[in-house]
């Protein structure tokens, strides 16, 4: 079973498209208590952090999330708020990836929207069967910075940013797997089968 993260700023309706698409069992969960045992949890992220932080605060996503145990993927802001802290509102987040988000400097243009390269770092399971340099659709302002050791894949945007990243359970990607085309289908699918 697949449960997705619904703490109202989430991209819920295309993650939903892309896991029918896959034939995926999938349920929606909006209080932490949902969490199943056996479940993978998706949780996408669309808005700024730190009105995402006070969501996830008020409804108690925030104290359960870092204690979870699940295979757990944060898409786009889901991966920013893995870290310890954004600049964007100045949002002290779940801290569970080291590392601050930070603003893309003002030499590109911002936000970064459309297809880039994604380069793998390191073999896992989550690029199983993908290509070094797919391209993976991204819309976002900031960005992670987070130690080597956690980094699953590269991107190159006025500077190299960490577009995947992974710590024990929790994967993160910047890019939108669910707006990727049958790339993202596979990374989706990839999640789906971890154990």
């Amino acid at each position: 079973m697949i449960q997705i993260i619904d703490y109202g700023a989430g991209n819920l309706k295309s993650v939903a498209c892309a896991l029918e698409k896959l034939g995926q069992d999938y349920q929606t969960i909006k209080y932490p208590e949902e969490i199943a045992d056996s479940a993978k949890i998706i949780f996408p992220g669309v808005g700024a952090a730190g009105n995402a932080m006070r969501k996830l605060t008020e409804s108690g996503f925030a104290a359960k999330i870092p204690q979870l145990r699940n295979p757990f993927l944060g898409i786009c802001l889901g991966m920013q708020l893995l870290s310890g802290f954004s600049e964007e509102s100045e949002t002290t987040c779940l801290g569970i990836i080291n590392g601050q988000t930070k603003r893309f400097p003002e030499s590109v243009k911002i936000p970064q929207i459309g297809w880039n390269r994604v380069k793998i770092k390191k073999d896992c399971d989550l690029f199983q069967g993908l290509p070094d340099d797919s391209y993976f659709y991204f819309v976002n302002s900031y960005y992670v910075s987070a130690p080597e050791k956690f980094v699953l894949g590269e991107t190159s945007y006025g500077l190299d940013f960490v577009s995947a990243c992974k710590k024990m359970n929790f994967y993160g990607v910047q890019f939108h797997p669910e707006k990727s085309g049958d790339i993202g289908l596979k990374l989706l699918n990839n999640f789906c089968k971890l154990c």
